[in-house]
């Protein structure tokens, strides 16, 4: 009798796996260090390290765990995405958590694994793999969320998070089992030649498997109608964990979601890119809408979170040859959001956040360099040259317009336009309003914030002034 030996290449999980060691590390260590700031340098350490894997992987396109996960160069370049995402999100935590009284080693930790999970989830080539990355990605969050034990809406932001994301999980593995019922396989490619010989529209099981997995997909990156947990949970949980959500959620379930929906399903399934288009309509226009009517810097921040999700997604409508500009897309979205969300918590006053956009005015005359770095994020954000969202959205809107969804195209043109009053309300009141004798003047920003803030703020000119190169590395990322 012969045994079948599975193709264990512990080579091809690298970066994963040096995140989960380095969590494992983190957590032996906060028993040994008293300086737990020690333990934030050890986890931006363990994550360097990690993103150095990646790139020793680049170009391998090789597989492992039999076809289960995949190191190609699309899911590095999420892989590398996410670990930047890390890397910002604990440079910002860690004056952040001394400041709130928050346990330092337990946040890295339950950050380290929450990355080992997006990661999975990124390189996954099968929908089983999927999930347990997704599984892995989620429950630290929902820690995560409610990290403020003494704050009321924190703890509200965790409870929210954890009921809504056990519901979706629900509907994705339940689309997961029809759709392996109608094909008979989990794996990604496998199903996509059984699709190319069994249409949707003619095989109703596997119809509504892929509807119940874009339900999953559509919580996870908050599309519409899907979306109405994100800015409760935005707004109520920590801010270094609103950022890290915001963008390493995003790219590890988008990356999940394009395999998925793009290079599963065969391009004759017509019908779906149409629902799709649908909902990137209804995503693009309530995000911006919402974000119109919102006083709170978070949730403004959470309703453009939603406003994003929808250009992407035009991308997944175009198929194939748009997904270079999502990647491009994702890639300036990280550092253009981490680098708004950096100056909100660059100018808080201690454990007082300015919260209401009207705390904002007069930003300008206390802290130039900050108020100049949070209005370029915010006019990257917008659509405005030469920053990282303008091109980022010139090649998604383009991609669109060249494949026949010129009227997409228009739509999301229109929606950006809507978004810049918006955008435009913080740097009015950072430059054109008096400050408030409510909030002290002089406060001295972090360091660490300082920095996160320097390197976001070059990233998004670098991205938008000189594209090529991260066009270049997305191309390069492009799988069938």
């Amino acid at each position: 009798m012969s045994i079948s030996v599975p193709d264990i290449n512990l080579r091809i999980i690298a970066p994963a796996l040096l995140v989960s060691i380095t969590a494992l590390v983190v957590l032996m260590g906060e028993l040994f260090i008293n300086n737990k700031r020690a333990l934030g340098y050890l986890s931006i350490a363990g994550l360097i390290f990690a993103s150095f894997a990646a790139f020793a992987l680049w170009g391998s396109n090789a597989s492992a765990f039999r076809g289960m996960i995949a190191a190609d160069n699309f899911g590095l370049f999420l892989t590398l995405t996410i670990l930047i995402g890390a890397v910002f999100s604990i440079l910002l935590a860690m004056d952040f958590a001394r400041t709130h009284a928050l346990a330092q080693g337990e946040y890295y930790v339950l950050v380290l694994g929450s990355v080992a999970g997006m990661i999975l989830m990124a390189t996954a080539t099968d929908r089983i793999v999927i999930f347990l990355g997704l599984e892995l990605l989620s429950l630290p969050l929902y820690i995560l969320a409610a990290f403020q034990r003494n704050n009321t809406y924190s703890l509200e932001a965790g409870v929210k998070y954890f009921l809504l994301g056990a519901f979706s999980s629900a509907f994705f593995l339940y689309g997961i089992a029809l759709v392996y019922g109608a094909t008979g396989t989990t794996n990604l490619l496998q199903v996509a030649g059984t699709l190319s010989r069994v249409t949707n529209t003619t095989n109703g099981l596997a119809l509504v498997g892929a509807g119940l997995l874009l339900v999953g997909f559509a919580f996870k990156v908050a599309l519409v109608p899907f979306h109405w947990w994100t800015p409760d949970v935005y707004d109520g949980a920590p801010t270094t964990i609103t950022a890290f959500m915001s963008v390493a959620v995003k790219a590890a379930a988008f990356g999940a979601f394009i395999r998925a929906f793009v290079f599963a399903i065969p391009p004759q399934a017509i019908e779906w890119r149409a629902l799709v288009a649908v909902i990137a309509v209804m995503t693009m226009t309530l995000g911006n809408i919402a974000a119109l009517l919102q006083t709170n810097i978070k949730r403004m921040l959470a309703y453009s979170s939603i406003a994003h999700a929808g250009y992407i997604l035009i991308a997944l409508v175009v198929g194939e040859t748009a997904t270079a500009s999502s990647l491009y897309y994702i890639l300036a979205y990280t550092f253009t959001n981490l680098g708004a969300f950096a100056a909100v918590i660059a100018l808080a006053d201690g454990e007082r956040e300015r919260l209401k956009i009207s705390d904002y005015a007069g930003v300008a005359r206390d802290h130039p360099r900050v108020a100049a770095a949070f209005a370029i994020c915010l006019l990257s954000l917008a659509g405005f040259p030469p920053f990282a969202g303008f091109v980022g959205k010139f090649l998604i809107f383009g991609s669109a317009v060249e494949n026949g969804w010129t009227w997409l195209a228009v739509v999301g043109v229109m929606n950006s336009v809507v978004s810049m009053y918006y955008y435009a309300r913080p740097i009015v009141e950072v430059y054109m309003h008096d400050g408030s004798a409510d909030w002290e003047r002089g406060v001295k920003i972090a360091p660490l914030v300082g920095i996160a803030l320097l390197i976001a703020v070059i990233g998004v000119i670098a991205l938008g002034i000189f594209p090529s190169g991260a066009v270049a590395l997305a191309q390069s990322a492009f799988v069938k």
